[in-house]
C-alpha cells in the first residue's frame, strides 16, 4: 500500500469503515480505469490521483457516515456519470444491489468496462432518462437509498430522486456549497413528491476542507401518479 491508499485508509478507518486488499485493489483499477476513459471522453476535470481518492472515492463514501448501509439493501444512483457515488459505494457495501441510470449511453460503456474490471455483481447499469425509468415498476417506489451527487438544484432532483424511494426510504442529495435557498426553493416538490426533510449534514472534505452537504429527505408514501413528469419538464419548469 503506498502512501496515497494509507490516507485514503486512515481516513476512511477515523470513520468506522475498513477495506480489505482486495477492495483496494478495486480502487485502484477504478483509478485507472477512469484515467483510460477519460483521455477518449470527458468524464472528469480531477485527474490527479490523490485527488480522485479524495475528492471522489473519499466523497463518495461520505454518505455511509450519515445512513447505516447495513440497513440498505438497494440502492440506486441517479445521473452518477462516472459512477459517483455508486460504484465506491458498492465496492465498500459489496452486498448492495447497485442501479445505476445515465442519460449518456457512453458513459454507460464506461460503467460496464468498471463493473466487468472489478468483477463486480449485482450491479444494474441503465442508459436513459431518470423521467421514463422512475414509472416503470420495479424501480418506481422501490429502493431503500437513492442518490445524486452535483446533479440539479433540489427542487429539480427531487422530481428525479424521489419516485424511485419505496415509502419509508430515502433520498440522499450530495452537495457542495451552501444549501439554504436550495432548501426553501424545494418544499413545494418535497410536498408534492411525498417527501420530508429528514436531516442536513454539513462537513468539510479533509485535506482540502472544501464544504459539502448530504441532505436526507424520508419517503413518506408512494409517488403520485402525475410524477415524474415528462422528460425534460422538471428541469424546464421545476416545481417551485
Amino acid at each position: 500500500m503506498d502512501s496515497i491508499q494509507q490516507q485514503f485508509t486512515d481516513m476512511l478507518a477515523d470513520k468506522g469503515i475498513t477495506l480489505d486488499e482486495r477492495q483496494l485493489q478495486q480502487f485502484e483499477a477504478y483509478y485507472e480505469e477512469l484515467i483510460t476513459w477519460n483521455e477518449k471522453m470527458n468524464l472528469t476535470g480531477i485527474t490527479e490521483r490523490d485527488q480522485v481518492y479524495t475528492k471522489h472515492f473519499y466523497d463518495s463514501l461520505t454518505l455511509t457516515f450519515y445512513t447505516d448501509m447495513g440497513k440498505v439493501s438497494s440502492l440506486a444512483d441517479i445521473g452518477s456519470g462516472a459512477g459517483f457515488p455508486g460504484i465506491p459505494l458498492k465496492i465498500a457495501f459489496p452486498h448492495l444491489k447497485l442501479r445505476i441510470i445515465d442519460s449518456l449511453n457512453k458513459r454507460i460503456k464506461f460503467l460496464q468496462s468498471v463493473v466487468d474490471r472489478l468483477g463486480l455483481e449485482g450491479v444494474e447499469l441503465i442508459h436513459g432518462r431518470a423521467e421514463e425509468w422512475g414509472r416503470k415498476e420495479g424501480y418506481r417506489d422501490a429502493h431503500d437509498l437513492v442518490t445524486a451527487r452535483a446533479v440539479a438544484r433540489l427542487a429539480v432532483l427531487n422530481e428525479f430522486c424521489l419516485p424511485f424511494v419505496k415509502p419509508g426510504g430515502t433520498f440522499a442529495a450530495m452537495k457542495g456549497s451552501d444549501l439554504t435557498e436550495e432548501i426553501k426553493e424545494s418544499r413545494r416538490s418535497l410536498g408534492l413528491l411525498k417527501g420530508k426533510l429528514d436531516q442536513v449534514h454539513h462537513f468539510q472534505l479533509p485535506v482540502e476542507q472544501s464544504d459539502r452537504h448530504i441532505v436526507l429527505i424520508e419517503k413518506e408514501a408512494a409517488t403520485p401518479a402525475k410524477y415524474p413528469r415528462k422528460a425534460g419538464t422538471p428541469l424546464k419548469e421545476p416545481l417551485i
